[in-house]
């Protein structure tokens, strides 16, 4: 009996999950989009106009926070609290007198906005979600984190429609996204070279058979096995090093291919406000987290009353409707704990980067989060795609930002070039850098140089220029 229970409960908690991933992928604009679409189609699901704290449940009489859920706690962590209210937009006062509403500075593409530009007609509106789906849940190296057959029940798709779509996905710029691993990456990009080349055949069987053996430079092994000279391996090596990338999401974020010029405030509706308590400066800082609509959802009670006089053609139609309601009401809860979660980890360790700028901010990563709050780590992917902040200083940034482990780095770097009295070259750079304990190679120093738009010293010393144009 209990194993037919079991069996009973899997195709709900499989329902729950996959929608409760997919609502965690959207911004607060595209979640209210979303819950007035299932509004407008779930006749059992319903809006109450009334504010109530999603924290407490207390109805609210004043705007603004809940004063219950926002007063200082026992703690000295952060105060997080799901916010009663639907948005908040902070637009910098520079933007406000001298940009006209149509000319507001756009948000810097990312990885996402990047790839489907390059699949679009290739696509058809199911691709483009699924493609969205895919790319959103990557890691931070371009690395899928969840098998095929999950996203495929998650996104209710076809297996071979999954598959489809991240062959196009690993064969689009940077080439070897969406794969499992470095070494299926470095497969991918093998691809894209002509064929016939001897050489390639060579890199490639490397690549399947002796893959631990390159990282080794076992290079004699290697060539015993394969019955080719050390030379000739040697070459291959040296091809796959030279050609391929095994990291391929850092490709994308550390070619320069978009510099920024300071740290421009691109976001004018963020998901999350951080702010100083307006009673106690000093105290804790304060996580407001919005919701996708004023008001709250709930099943309609007189939807679930009226069910039991109906015939029986329409109990089972009605019946439907207030599962799928119910449904979509505890996987909407269950998002906004998972944000809650991640926000308190995340302003926690991260309090000095919201306080005092890059310089200060801790290299975590998501695997780090993911561990300590309890979740996957795709969950805690999902949960950072697509979002922003709003910091107290005003600035805006993309939720992302705090897993940047460069950003302190490249903040040296920026007030080492600041302050030369001459046109100092990456070399020069990465020893001032190791001085401060800060050890990194020259092209990373490049690396990040670029990504800040910053040119090389050859070209600085003219007329002061520093920036790329």
């Amino acid at each position: 009996m209990l194993q037919i229970q079991n069996q009973s409960q899997r195709p709900l908690t499989t329902a729950h999950l996959a929608q409760t991933m997919s609502l965690l992928l959207l911004s607060n604009i595209e979640l209210r989009d979303k819950v007035m679409a299932e509004l407008s189609v779930n006749p059992a699901l319903e809006l109450v106009e009334e504010r109530i704290c999603p924290n407490c449940r207390r109805r609210l009489t004043s705007p603004g926070a809940c004063p219950i859920c926002s007063l200082h706690q026992t703690d000295e962590g952060p105060i997080v609290f799901l916010s009663p209210r639907e948005s908040y937009r902070s637009t910098p006062p520079a933007v406000q007198q001298d940009t006209p509403p149509d000319q507001e500075p756009a948000a810097p593409e990312d990885l996402t906005t990047y790839v489907l530009q390059q699949l679009s007609s290739n696509l058809n509106p199911d691709d483009r979600r699924l493609a969205i789906y895919i790319l959103s849940s990557l890691d931070e190296d371009g690395f899928l984190q969840d098998p095929p057959a999950f996203i495929a029940r998650a996104t209710r798709s076809t297996l071979s429609h999954v598959d489809r779509i991240l062959q196009l996905v690993s064969h689009a710029e940077p080439p070897g996204l969406a794969t499992t691993g470095p070494r299926q990456a470095l497969l991918v990009q093998l691809d894209l070279f002509p064929q016939d080349s001897p050489i390639l055949q060579l890199a490639r069987g490397i690549l399947e058979t002796f893959f631990r053996e390159l990282g080794h430079r076992e290079i004699e092994k290697i060539a015993a096995n394969l019955e080719v000279s050390s030379n000739r391996v040697r070459e291959a090596a040296a091809f796959i090093h030279d050609n391929l990338n095994p990291y391929p999401g850092r490709a994308f974020w550390g070619s320069g291919r978009q510099p920024q010029k300071g740290d421009p405030n691109v976001y004018h509706s963020p998901d999350i406000l951080i702010s100083h308590n307006s009673s106690d400066v000093s105290g804790p800082l304060m996580v407001e987290i919005f919701a996708p609509v004023s008001g709250w959802l709930r099943v309609n009670p007189m939807f679930s009353q009226a069910k039991s006089k109906t015939n029986n053609n329409q109990t089972d139609e009605w019946a439907k409707h207030i599962e799928r309601a119910s449904l979509f009401v505890k996987c909407l809860q269950q998002r906004n704990n998972t944000m809650r979660r991640l926000m308190q980890s995340l302003v926690t360790q991260q309090n000095q980067f919201i306080l005092n700028g890059d310089r200060h901010l801790i290299p975590i990563t998501r695997a780090k989060v993911a561990k300590e709050i309890g979740v996957h780590e795709s969950t805690v992917s999902r949960a950072v795609a697509h979002k922003s902040v709003a910091l107290p200083d005003g600035r805006i940034i993309p939720l992302s930002r705090f897993f940047d482990r460069s950003l302190a780095i490249r903040d040296r770097i920026k007030e080492i070039i600041k302050n030369e009295s001459r046109p100092l070259t990456d070399d020069q750079i990465a020893t001032l850098l190791r001085q401060a304990n800060v050890c990194i190679a020259r092209r990373t120093v490049a690396k990040y140089r670029s990504i800040e738009g910053i040119l090389p010293a050859r070209l600085r010393h003219r007329k002061g220029a520093r920036t790329i144009e």
